[in-house]
């Protein structure tokens, strides 16, 4: 009888679901982390810090696979058992910012200020929220707001101890916080004006949901400017409204080559990812339902097979 194999323990998972989260396999990240955190809740002598960092691990895997709902539920939790944790602070202001709840983003996104006022993404996002939140609420969208945590100094202190001897890597030169640059040569100001005018063009006629001519018109515009990410992200969302999936998920891959941690990008291809796996399933039936011949059924099963090893391989899910 072959000896049992020892089961791994919860660190060893987690290094495993950090390595499949390096090489983008989201969902066995996911589940890697689900299994590390069921082996630690099982420790009497677990340690909250510990646990935190996991849930704020599978949260990052949830936000990369587009599920922002089980993203932010990760994120209560670490922030529960880790009060103040930046990465778990800036995961959930990007859930909340896909989810369009720009009040809880924007509050997130402060309260990380308040810990380290040097992350570029949280400066960014309190910008994006503001304009957002100046758009959707008027001049007075301040007092809609939840109220804002303060950060006490003796943890800012405890924090910054912590991080004082991992400023390099948290301020890397090649990418700044999980952004990865684009390398295409940057077009001229004459350039960058034609298409940022195509592009609101194209928002116009989003707009009044002629979402066909508002494509077109963000298709001229990257011939002016291919580095321009939010083009990418609205002519996909234009896609995802025509029905053009496939469109959709290759003008949000061109996003993240851009921006890889584009939350917008992220969310719009999970929807794409979703809508295809439907209407595999909607064909499946349809199958069924026809002559139940022999044909049919290796048809059906051929079919099936091939959608349940592509759930299998990436899985992108919707809250």
């Amino acid at each position: 009888m072959p000896p049992k194999q020892k089961s791994k323990s919860w660190a060893e998972l987690k290094q495993a679901g950090n390595e499949c989260f390096k090489t983008g396999q989201y969902g066995e990240a996911t589940n890697l982390y689900s299994q590390a955190i069921k082996a630690l809740e099982k420790n009497s002598k677990r340690n909250p810090e510990d646990l935190a960092i996991l849930y704020s691990n599978r949260a990052a895997s949830y936000l990369k696979d587009g599920n922002c709902g089980e993203c932010v539920k990760d994120c209560n939790m670490s922030l529960e058992l880790s009060q103040f944790n930046v990465k778990s602070l800036l995961r959930r202001a990007a859930a909340y910012e896909a989810l369009e709840r720009y009040r809880q983003a924007y509050v997130d996104y402060k309260t990380a200020l308040q810990i380290d006022c040097n992350i570029a993404a949280a400066h960014d996002g309190t910008n994006r929220m503001t304009k957002a939140l100046t758009e959707t609420d008027g001049p007075s969208w301040r007092e809609k707001l939840p109220p804002i945590p303060t950060v006490p100094l003796s943890v800012k202190e405890k924090l910054a101890q912590k991080s004082a001897g991992n400023a390099t890597q948290r301020h890397p030169t090649p990418q700044q916080n999980g952004t990865t640059q684009t390398k295409k040569p940057a077009p001229s100001d004459k350039e960058i004006k034609k298409a940022q005018a195509l592009k609101e063009e194209g928002n116009a006629l989003v707009k009044k949901g002629e979402h066909k001519k508002a494509i077109e018109k963000y298709s001229q515009s990257l011939k002016h400017n291919p580095t321009e990410v939010t083009t990418y992200t609205n002519r996909a969302l234009c896609y995802l409204s025509v029905k053009q999936y496939r469109d959709a998920i290759r003008d949000c891959d061109e996003a993240l080559v851009i921006d890889s941690n584009n939350v917008k990008a992220l969310y719009r291809r999970a929807q794409a990812h979703k809508e295809l796996k439907v209407r595999a399933r909607v064909f499946i039936i349809a199958l069924q339902l026809l002559i139940p011949t022999q044909r049919n059924q290796t048809l059906v099963s051929k079919v099936s097979a091939g959608f349940q090893g592509k759930r299998q391989n990436k899985k992108h899910f919707l809250p």
